[in-house]
């Protein structure tokens, strides 16, 4: 695995829904070679609609920008859990790619032959030589289009090597393979055909990884004092994950301090051993979770629960459980915990940060969803002289502003507190069969 180097003025940080969204659309404006867009979806709603125009006005006015958007191929056919009426995303573009008389290309790339089982969740957007890297698909609630958001994380850097790499990535593994169907135009591939791209695309995915030539290396450490590595990582299953194996090793060599962002608490097992290690070796570790409520998930009291709703609680109760085994290092100010909560919004927020040193940004999970069925990829900077820590100390400033810190396991919700549908629905559980479902699916 190649790395490449950037300046530290090469790396720019938004910290709301509302920035992302401005600067999403100033990057489209300004492309004047490649778009290369990667997200779990683009929906079919007024943030996703405007998105949706100003790639087309872009190569209204460009004619020669290459445009390519990556959206996993099942979630693109269905609409938003609880809309079973929704023709699905793909309506919304066809509608576009015949409503305008240039042409832009949307492809669906189907990790699994379910959803349920994997997803494509991919990140990172190519502006020409920039990569606007975020957790955030494109939608009302990601660009807090109605005065509700979810926060995330947003981070441009300017590396033609790095864009490079991503763009690579996709046309190999991708475009050139013919295994990702245009979603826009033409006839999807039959059920069988669709099984047999899927069986490539496994194959495939386990040995991809981001290619980053040794010239570009070379002319980056050249040119550059005070730089700050860049290693990208992609995996896609629980064996031979490069980006599993750079996250872990991030642990592992933490010597004082561990921060862990992550939206659902539920550690793959040989992570949550290696967070365990380093609370013994002394390391003071500090998780960022969402709240119940600023799971996405989650269903309001006031309306109609259904069970896709549980999950919420499900990770709370995993929570409340870690909490009370943890007492000791939590009381000695070894372990901290701190839940995010605002109003009605949600929580998005995935990365690592350790020794004020190493930075990894990405859009995993950290569950075991993520470490084993999604195709994902992630960011590690190695920042030796600490030059990105005062830019991370806004984007913390603004994190605790909404987040309570967690000193007993009774601060947090129990069973027993919970609305009556969701509190029945997990006594009918045991915790045998939550941890089981936890590990495989969530």
């Amino acid at each position: 695995m190649k790395n490449t180097r950037v300046s530290i003025d090469d790396i720019k940080v938004f910290y709301s829904p509302e920035q992302y969204k401005q600067q999403l659309l100033l990057l489209i404006a300004s492309a004047r070679s490649r778009i290369y867009i990667t997200a779990l979806y683009l929906q079919d709603d007024d943030a996703g609609k405007e998105i949706l125009h100003a790639l087309y006005q872009a190569k209204t006015n460009y004619p020669a920008l290459d445009i390519k958007v990556f959206v996993d191929f099942h979630r693109a056919q269905r609409g938003l859990i609880g809309e079973k009426n929704s023709l699905g995303n793909r309506a919304i573009y066809l509608e576009f790619e015949n409503q305008y008389d240039v042409s832009i290309d949307i492809y669906g790339v189907a990790v699994k032959s379910k959803e349920i089982f994997g997803v494509l969740h991919l990140k990172g957007m190519v502006f020409d030589e920039q990569v606007f890297y975020t957790g955030a698909s494109i939608n009302d609630i990601y660009c807090n289009q109605h005065g509700r958001y979810r926060l995330d994380r947003y981070y441009q850097i300017t590396s033609a090597a790095l864009a490079d790499s991503f763009c690579n990535y996709l046309t190999t593994n991708f475009l050139d393979t013919d295994l990702a169907p245009r979603l826009n135009g033409g006839i999807l591939p039959e059920k069988a055909q669709q099984k047999n791209i899927i069986h490539q695309l496994k194959i495939l995915l386990k040995k991809a990884s981001y290619a980053l030539t040794q010239g570009d290396l070379l002319a980056a450490s050249s040119s550059l004092e005070n730089n700050i590595t860049i290693t990208p990582f992609v995996g896609c299953g629980p064996r031979g994950n490069e980006l599993n194996k750079a996250i872990r090793q991030v642990v592992q060599k933490t010597q004082t301090q561990l921060l862990i962002l992550t939206p659902y608490f539920n550690l793959p097992k040989s992570l949550s051993k290696d967070v365990s290690k380093a609370l013994k070796r002394g390391v003071k570790v500090t998780f960022i979770i969402g709240d119940k409520t600023a799971n996405d998930f989650y269903i309001p009291t006031d309306k109609p629960f259904t069970t896709i709703g549980i999950v919420p609680y499900l990770y709370e109760v995993l929570l409340a459980r870690y909490v009370k085994k943890q007492k000791k290092n939590i009381d000695n100010g070894l372990l901290n915990i701190r839940l995010w909560k605002s109003g009605d919004n949600s929580f998005h927020l995935k990365g690592i940060i350790a020794d004020s040193r190493y930075h990894l940004i990405t859009g995993s999970n950290l569950n075991p969803r993520a470490w084993a069925l999604d195709l994902e990829n992630g960011l590690l900077l190695d920042d030796p002289e600490g030059m990105l820590m005062p830019v991370f100390k806004e984007e913390w400033a603004n994190l605790l502003q909404n987040t309570q810190l967690i000193s007993h396991y009774k601060e947090i919700d129990q069973i027993r507190d919970y609305p009556e549908k969701p509190r029945n629905l997990l006594k009918r559980l045991r915790m045998v069969q939550i941890d089981r479902l936890l590990k495989r699916l969530l």
